[in-house]
């Protein structure tokens, strides 16, 4: 009992407390087959604005855009090749923010658009722009209504856990939000899949989600987005990271934003992990993407894992990719597991010339060597806290 009353102890501190909140809002909740549903829209900067009013900064994460175009352009729109999804993004996403508009002027609300993709946040003084943009925004007390480009952004629509769900972490981590409302068509999290296990199990906290394995609770997902619990929970682990905590939570019920700052028990709590990756951390592990993999043997992989120690060329088995010094690769054990992601102190080309070595023999095939770590452990990123 005592373990029940400390999350819920936490997650009343941190609502009562918050400052700067992420809502994020998905296709499911905001669209039907006739495309954007404006009731929603509506009632979704009802209380937005209400909570605006009461002095919280808001940024507002939200999809809609391809489905919003589909309806207008007709069947066969917004499906298919990419070039169609893109094309109806780009009707959908003026449609989209123009209810944004006229729902929050109703209530003497300024938006703003902002548009990102993964380069814009991979980029450090892109990301530090976008930074500044947004912070000038919310001191301002304007409301951010903050989509991914897809128009242009080919990968982030192809992204395995794609959506905006990841996109709504980032954006925490960019403004330093306290918290994560993630509305969905579910009521929150169950155990198993509620649509093919009719005994699935609601969970109302999630207290360490880096211990939880995420695939095998999430099969399936929802029909209008590209995310689906999965993706929600991924990205909600990701922001946990960073100290962030998210409350995953339905969309469809009645003044649920207003219900849930006025501290009612609605959804699941996912916490804050205890132990935060370091922002410089946290960048390496979801802002880049790996160029190249280097496989480690048992003994390497263990010194990894379980003595926190840096990679050595000793321990190396292979190495696949054209990389260069400095370059983010990922670490594979010899049974394709990954272990993490880091920063290589090597070419690939020197590389594949001194797997294997002592530090002592690679002075001797490379010359004086300003690093005999592969990959320092500050560098190092491992996959269970990713």
């Amino acid at each position: 009992m005592e373990q029940v009353d400390d999350w819920r102890s936490q997650r009343r501190r941190i609502l009562e407390k918050a400052k700067r909140i992420i809502v994020k809002v998905g296709s499911a909740v905001l669209t039907t087959d006739r495309g954007l549903d404006e009731r929603v829209v509506n009632r979704l900067a009802d209380q937005i604005a209400a909570l605006h009013d009461r002095g919280l900064e808001i940024v507002l994460v939200t999809s809609g855009a391809v489905a919003a175009g589909r309806y207008v352009l007709g069947p066969g729109s917004g499906t298919g090749c990419m070039v169609h999804k893109q094309a109806a993004s780009a009707v959908g996403q003026s449609r989209l923010m123009h209810s944004y508009d006229e729902a929050f002027g109703r209530y003497g609300k300024i938006t703003a658009q902002v548009l990102l993709t993964k380069d814009d946040l991979r980029s450090r003084e892109r990301f530090l722009n976008a930074r500044n943009t947004m912070c000038r925004l919310l001191d301002w007390r304007v409301i951010p209504v903050v989509n991914e480009n897809d128009t242009v952004a080919v990968q982030e629509l192809k992204l395995k856990f794609g959506d905006n769900d990841v996109l709504s972490a980032m954006v925490a981590n960019l403004v330093g939000a306290d918290v994560i409302i993630n509305l969905t068509s579910a009521e929150g999290v169950y155990d198993d899949n509620p649509l093919e296990n009719p005994g699935a199990n609601f969970v109302p906290c999630i207290e360490n989600i880096a211990e939880i394995n995420l695939q095998s609770m999430c099969r399936g997902k929802t029909g209008a987005g590209t995310g689906g619990m999965l993706s929600k929970l991924m990205a909600a682990r990701r922001a946990s990271r960073i100290g962030v905590p998210t409350l995953i939570v339905s969309g469809r019920q009645n003044f649920v934003l207003e219900r849930v700052f006025n501290l009612e028990e609605l959804g699941t709590w996912i916490a804050p992990t205890q132990k935060m990756l370091s922002g410089r951390k946290f960048w390496l592990a979801y802002h880049l993407d790996p160029v190249g993999t280097i496989i480690v043997d048992e003994g390497a992989a263990r010194a990894l894992t379980v003595k926190g120690k840096s990679l050595l060329a000793a321990g190396i088995i292979e190495v696949e990719g054209n990389f260069g010094m400095g370059a983010l690769v990922r670490i594979v054990s010899s049974g394709g597991e990954t272990l993490g992601v880091g920063l290589c102190n090597f070419k690939a080309s020197e590389l594949r010339r001194i797997r294997g070595l002592t530090s002592v023999e690679i002075e001797g095939v490379l010359g004086p060597c300003p690093h005999q770590e592969v990959v320092h452990r500050d560098n190092l990123v491992l996959d269970n806290a990713l």
